[in-house]
């Protein structure tokens, strides 16, 4: 495609802001090595010394301030609805990021082909062609032949074809340029216009852009961090390839909770919601080896049962090992130095592994106990009952401080059948009511917690 007007771009480096004419692989003032990104200055047809126009608005109290109310659109499928906080906000940029092969096309796809039954829906495939996307919805028997498909990598004749489109894909994000730039697509330069471009199309006129962004080796999103910043929601799609199950995250939400999760499911007719997470993060088998604790994990508005596993040996090497799987690596060594100072557990000679069930990492302190719990049990070689749960924060002296959402906790425990339920002794108050439905055991310390689970010790 032609360009309209013609544009001056200069580079300029990221870290010390020096400018040059053209690229270098080092930036000449800071001696960084590739730093230097393309920006546009200025149209050549602007008139020098013009300045902006003021929008004409005013401060105003924010008691003069109108409540706007968002309509929600649903996407078809109820995990997605829920991580977007009820639904889909008409005029927002949603990011959605993943590895290669996680299933981020056929996810959106899917949802393209609900929203085109009643609504007109464009997908921008810049990546596949379109033979290629009517080949994946048959193969997922989707009934969208009302859906708009455009095989594009040039942005800039995007605009035009949005004539009455209230949904669209961008597929990839990576992938796409503007002939306002000379760089190639992918760039740090590229990126952030074309990012820039969606926004302002988004925003004029009301389309909600779904659009994909490629991860990089690190497992971070690829290209500025800008381009996080300027999107109304951020997800990450995570899993293995080789799993069944997914995990979608919300980092970012300006309209709704940023710590919902939704788990699907990957199989031969697409991505499925999965609503029972019971066969997700809990396994059969619990309760009858040592080294598993249950703890119930708030995430958003929703808590489920997530099962940690931990594996105690003795290290082959001077230096012991530390892994662990959805939970951090300085937290798990701080709760190994609270075992060993205040429980005298002789963890300093053993390798200790740990793993969250499902692939989901947990964030928050009420697991505490749980994760202690199950260190304690692979320790001592006994298991816990696999009706039992643990959950409570724990600090340095030992002591287990209370959490936030106990009564939930405890709710959902005597939802899916536990029996036993040891919470922190500052919550006791709150869980009273469950009594008479769950056996509730106040923990102060850490040392009360390992010796009722395991009273011989």
């Amino acid at each position: 495609m032609a360009k309209t007007n013609k544009t001056i771009t200069e580079f300029v480096c990221s870290e010390c802001g020096a400018t040059s004419a053209r690229w270098l692989g080092r930036c000449p003032s800071c001696g960084k090595f590739n730093t230097m990104v393309e920006e546009i200055v200025t149209p050549a047809n602007d008139n020098k010394g013009t300045k902006r126009q003021a929008t004409g608005s005013r401060a105003k109290p924010l008691s003069q301030i109108t409540y706007e109310n968002y309509n929600r659109t649903s996407s078809g499928i109820s995990e997605f609805d829920t991580v977007l906080g009820g639904g889909i906000v008409a005029g927002s940029l949603i990011l959605l990021g993943g590895d290669p092969g996680i299933g981020k096309s056929t996810l959106l796809t899917q949802i393209a082909s609900h929203l085109s039954k009643d609504k007109k829906v464009l997908y921008l495939s810049a990546e596949e062609s379109c033979s290629q996307v009517k080949m994946r919805a048959q193969r997922l028997n989707l009934a969208c032949d009302d859906m708009l498909i455009l095989n594009e990598t040039c942005i800039d004749g995007l605009e035009s074809e949005l004539d009455g489109v209230e949904f669209c894909v961008i597929d990839s994000i990576q992938a796409v340029y503007t002939d306002d730039l000379s760089s190639s697509s992918g760039s740090v330069g590229q990126v952030r216009e074309c990012a820039s471009k969606l926004m302002r199309i988004a925003k004029s006129r009301g389309i909600t852009f779904f659009i994909v962004g490629h991860v990089t080796k690190e497992g971070a999103l690829a290209g500025p961090k800008v381009l996080e910043h300027i999107m109304d929601t951020v997800l990450y799609f995570e899993g293995e390839n080789q799993e069944n199950f997914r995990i979608l995250r919300a980092v970012k939400n300006r309209f709704g909770n940023v710590a919902e999760v939704g788990v699907f499911e990957m199989t031969g007719e697409g991505i499925i919601a999965v609503t029972d997470y019971s066969g997700v993060f809990l396994s059969e088998s619990r309760g009858e080896e040592a080294g598993s604790a249950v703890t119930p994990a708030q995430t958003g508005a929703r808590c489920m049962n997530v099962e940690i596993q931990t594996l105690v040996t003795k290290t082959s090497f001077g230096q012991p090992r530390r892994m662990p799987l959805g939970i951090d690596y300085n937290k798990l060594a701080l709760l190994i130095a609270v075992l060993e100072k205040r429980c005298g557990l002789a963890l300093g000679g053993y390798d200790v592994y740990l793993n969250a069930m499902g692939g989901i990492k947990l964030t928050e302190p009420a697991c505490d106990l749980a994760v202690c719990s199950a260190l304690a049990s692979a320790y001592f070689g006994k298991p816990i009952d696999k009706y039992t749960a643990v959950f409570g924060e724990v600090g340095l002296t030992g002591e287990v401080r209370a959490v936030s959402y106990c009564e939930k906790r405890v709710a959902e425990c005597v939802k899916m059948g536990f029996k036993k339920v040891l919470v922190p002794a500052k919550n006791m108050k709150s869980v009273l009511k469950y009594k008479d439905k769950i056996s509730i055991v106040p923990v102060l310390y850490v040392n009360t917690m390992i010796k009722n689970l395991f009273k011989d010790e």
